[in-house]
């Protein structure tokens, strides 16, 4: 058998190339920077309201020594009841969008700590403090004994219309950053987080992207969350009820997109 040699040395040199070709390799260097900071002060920030029975005290609350750093947790204190009592919490805290952009609150998860399966938690989400759930028509519950009402990380429970990135206030309307509909979040040196009282009125109340043709730039930029404690007359134990609530976001809008 005759080997053509030029074949076999042309084969050998594109071995030899696309492996030269293949082994070339570069650096480059790109910098990142974020910030941990205290949730009432963060993106997505937590805000105070409703104070617990037992000490007067805000409801959302830090119960550390470590109070106003970055590695600030939140605790929500809310008293101590006998069976057969019910309570509610119709502004147990707000939730304030500060992204430039719409947020979506996807859903809740509840988890116990007691072991007790049942935690007797109802929660909302709803636009009006002053008001119950019940009474508010603007109300999505989120949450019940259990039961998640149907909502999932594929579910979307409240838009929140964009922020300014000013931690001090929260708006009624996105668009309007200053006047009326603009609430104060001050700080409460006690609970150690930002709180609003401002609850009433024309202009305190929340509205979500769709809401009364709400765009992502004209709803409101905060939600409250109430939450109720329904204590059964029997079958309440273990004696101390105790867990953790996660809320989850998603943003799959930029800025002007209402989809």
């Amino acid at each position: 058998m005759r080997i053509d040699r030029r074949l076999t040395l042309l084969g050998v040199m594109l071995v030899v190339l696309s492996t030269v070709m293949a082994t070339q390799y570069a650096t480059t260097r790109v910098t990142f920077s974020y910030s941990i900071v205290h949730p009432s002060n963060a993106d997505i920030r937590f805000v105070g309201s409703d104070n617990c029975s037992d000490d007067g005290n805000r409801v959302l609350r830090i119960n550390s020594t470590i109070t106003n750093s970055s590695n600030a947790r939140l605790n929500l204190e809310f008293g101590e009841w006998s069976a057969n009592m019910n309570k509610t919490y119709s502004a147990a805290f707000a939730i304030v969008n500060e992204e430039p952009f719409a947020v979506n609150i996807t859903h809740i998860s509840v988890t116990n700590i007691s072991a007790d399966d049942d935690n007797y938690l109802y929660i909302w989400l709803h636009g009006n403090g002053s008001l119950k759930a019940t009474d508010d028509p603007t109300a999505v519950k989120i949450y019940q004994n259990g039961s998640h009402c149907g909502y999932n990380h594929d579910t979307t429970a409240w838009r929140l219309g964009y922020g300014d990135m000013d931690p001090s206030t929260m708006s009624h309307n996105s668009a309007n950053t200053t006047g009326d509909g603009v609430m104060d979040t001050p700080w409460d040196p006690t609970s150690h987080v930002r709180y609003c009282e401002q609850l009433s009125g024309k202009l305190n109340k929340a509205f979500q992207i769709g809401d009364q043709g709400r765009t992502w730039a004209t709803a409101s930029d905060f939600v409250w969350v109430q939450i109720s404690i329904v204590v059964p007359e029997t079958g309440s134990v273990p004696d101390l009820h105790s867990g953790t609530l996660e809320f989850y976001f998603k943003s799959d809008t930029h800025y002007g997109d209402d989809s």
